[in-house]
């Protein structure tokens, strides 16, 4: 790959996961520690597909539920993924979350995508549902965090409204089970090399770096 050449990065998540958002948070200071050119390009998974859009208990419920976890237990783990996420820059809020459906919010980001507004819009996404509480799985929600980002009102009030995109969204649905993922986030660089999960820096560093020396 030729150094002006720019590196492609796939990145599979779901605006419900916490640790997409702190690896987005560790990959964007991998880029700008390694100064590689690259191109993002995320698609979609979700984690709880049944989850309904109104969810009446607290995250620690919805956890516990999920995963089979004491309460307690479940506390703990968010304490430290708060913590972890102070660490990037991040102000969690598990207080104030609301658990949804992302599966509008998805369609969404595919319509952002073809405005060229997809990667303002994700992360206007995550801010959303997990530092400032906003109900992601209502579509006056998801219509003004559109509009806050440059998409017009309209065209995103008629894609909520039907099934615009939806094959799309299944389409990385598809392709994130060829690629064997079970989990996000998920980076895929240069269509060659997988990292799973929400990495330190260096890590991203050492891949983007392979990547530009064609596995060296």
């Amino acid at each position: 790959m030729q150094p002006s050449e720019p590196i492609k990065v796939d990145i599979w998540s779901d605006i419900a996961c916490p640790w997409c958002y702190i690896g987005k948070r560790r990959f964007e200071t991998a880029v700008a520690k390694s100064g590689e050119n690259v191109v993002v390009e995320y698609h979609s998974f979700e984690l709880s597909p049944d989850t309904p859009v109104d969810f009446g208990g607290s995250t620690a419920e919805f956890l516990s539920q999920r995963k089979g976890i004491p309460p307690q237990q479940v506390e703990q783990m968010l304490t430290q993924i708060t913590e972890l996420a102070a660490h990037e820059g991040l102000s969690y809020d598990f207080e104030i979350l609301h658990h949804t459906n992302t599966r509008k919010a998805h369609r969404l980001l595919h319509f952002a995508k073809a405005e060229d507004r997809q990667i303002e819009l994700k992360e206007r996404l995550l801010s959303a549902y997990f530092e400032q509480g906003r109900h992601l799985g209502k579509d006056e929600e998801l219509v003004e965090l559109a509009v806050e980002v440059g998409l017009d009102r309209d065209r995103a009030v008629e894609v909520l409204a039907g099934d615009e995109y939806l094959d799309d969204m299944e389409q990385d649905m598809r392709t994130a089970q060829q690629y064997g993922i079970r989990g996000v986030p998920f980076f895929v660089i240069d269509g060659k090399y997988g990292v799973s999960g929400a990495q330190e820096p260096d890590t991203f560093v050492a891949a983007l770096r392979t990547a530009r020396n064609g596995g060296e």
